[in-house]
Formats: structure tokens, C-alpha cells, sequence
């Protein structure tokens, strides 16, 4: 079963029967196409949302699951516009590590009250338990899909480009060497001299307190509600495979674990681009 969606890709699966708990915003803009494909090849899909959301809207190719969140679509929006204005402005490096910072303790808040109001909803739960489904397909930039996919015992597939703190490498116990992988903000390339490497490690550092605002509420969240102790790394680590949007032509080369698989070019557009 934990194949069937990868295999479904391909062409080469039986129809099966999907829960898919997406993030909002360009994280589900490209999901929506996969699951589009994953209908026309005859698999049952079910998407769990909150009602409000940016992009998350019901469709005919999925049966959508909605539930009550406490804040209006105009805090969401006005929310999402300030996040994408301080990744996008300039500034020193400090600068804007405490910018990220501040902004992401308001942004996760928001995301935590969605993720805490789905796993509280107890018909909700009721109805996915009862519902015995195949597969979890999710984003792990926020790990609520991958806490559903554990409370149900149903194995989980990733969809993703990215988690910060390249969470993704220690959950998979994937190489990242500092002397080989840029780190974001540096600006370096592939081709680093010792002062680079340095600087390179260095930059590891803020992104560890970025994380532990954003993932540590998370942790207390999943242990409580899965009535055990578990990190993160735990609930990542669960993960059957990982489907990784990037190719090393628009990214760095970097190693992978045989569970990564890049499937880059998956949201391109289809129509032939003009010079």
C-alpha cells in the first residue's frame, strides 16, 4: 500500500484510496496537479482542510473534508502578504535572521491553530479512522499530515521542495557536508575556499532557534495528541518516501537516500513558452 501512490504516478498501480492533508499556498498549488493525475488513473482522494485558506478550494477531482479555524480569511491574507514581504526584503544577514524571526513566530502560531483545531476535531478523526485509507499524502513543511498518518497507522508519502533546517536530512539520515552544500543566505556556490566553509557552517547556527519557534510547539502538540514523546526527527523519520521537487541543474548537487526520489519539472506548464 505504501507505494501505491508513487506507482500511481507511473501509470502502474491500482486505484487506491488517499488522504492528502496539504500546507496552503505554493505548497498546494503544485499538489493539486499530482492529485489531479492521481484522479484520472481512478484512486479515491480525499483532501482535509481548514475553511479558510488561500488556495485550498473544492474541486470535482477530490472529496474535501473542512473544519472551523479561529482566525478570518482577512488575517490569513493580510498575514501571508507580510511573511512573503520580509523573505523578499533585503538587509544585512542579521538583520534579516531577525526579521524571519519575528515573523515566524506569528506566522507559525497561525498554522499551530489550524493543525491543533484538525486534531481536536474529534467527528472529524472519527470519520478518517472509519474510513480506513491506504496511503497519507502530505508537505512535511508542517508535520500535522505526518501526525494524522501515525495516530491512523497508515504508511505516509512526502511531497515537498524543501524543510527548514534541512530537517529533511536528518530525518532521513542523509549526508549534508557544509564543505559540499551552500547554505541559504551565503551566496556561495558548490565551490567553496576554507573562509567559505566556515561561514558556511556558521550559518547552520540561526536556523537551529528559527526551528525551535516554529517545530517545538509541534513536538508538544504530537506527543499529546499521540500520547507519547516524540521530535520532529521522529515523526519525519516515518516517512515511505519522499518526493522531492528539485534537479540539479536548478539546484546544487547533494546526496540522496534510495527513499528521495527527485521528480523535478512536475508543475511546469505544459504550454509551449514564446522567445
Amino acid at each position: 500500500a505504501t507505494l501505491v501512490v508513487l506507482l500511481s504516478l507511473l501509470g502502474l498501480a491500482a486505484a487506491g484510496k488517499l488522504l492528502v492533508v496539504p500546507v496552503d499556498g505554493s505548497h498546494w498549488l503544485s499538489m493539486r496537479e499530482v492529485l489531479d493525475s492521481l484522479k484520472q488513473r481512478g484512486h479515491e482522494i480525499v483532501v482535509v482542510a481548514p475553511e479558510v485558506s488561500l488556495h485550498i478550494k473544492p474541486s470535482k477531482n477530490f472529496v474535501m473534508k473542512m473544519y472551523p479555524v479561529p482566525f478570518t480569511q482577512e488575517e490569513m491574507d493580510e498575514e501571508f502578504q507580510g511573511f512573503t514581504k520580509d523573505v523578499f526584503e533585503g538587509g544585512s544577514f542579521l538583520t534579516r535572521v531577525i526579521r524571519l524571526y519575528q515573523r515566524s513566530k506569528k506566522t507559525s502560531a497561525m498554522f499551530l491553530a489550524t493543525c491543533t483545531h484538525l486534531l481536536h476535531n474529534q467527528e472529524l478523526i472519527r470519520y478518517l479512522q472509519e474510513t480506513k485509507f491506504d496511503a497519507l499524502f502530505t508537505d512535511p513543511f508542517l508535520p500535522c499530515g505526518q501526525i494524522l498518518a501515525e495516530h491512523l497507522s497508515v504508511p505516509s508519502v512526502y511531497f515537498l521542495h524543501q524543510i527548514p533546517c534541512s530537517l529533511e536530512y536528518q530525518a532521513t539520515q542523509c549526508p549534508r557536508p557544509s564543505s559540499y552544500v551552500p547554505r541559504v543566505f551565503t551566496g556561495h556556490s558548490d565551490h567553496m575556499n576554507f573562509l567559505q566553509r566556515v561561514k558556511n557552517l556558521l550559518y547552520d547556527v540561526p536556523s537551529l532557534f528559527l526551528c525551535d519557534v516554529v517545530y517545538k510547539p509541534y513536538e508538544h502538540l504530537a506527543s499529546e495528541f499521540l500520547q507519547r514523546d516524540v521530535t520532529m526527527v521522529d515523526l519525519l523519520s516515518q516517512a515511505s518516501i519522499w518526493l522531492m521537487k528539485l534537479d540539479f541543474i536548478m539546484h546544487y548537487p547533494k546526496p540522496l537516500m534510495p527513499n528521495m526520489i527527485s521528480i523535478s519539472g512536475v508543475n511546469c506548464a505544459y504550454k509551449k513558452l514564446n522567445q
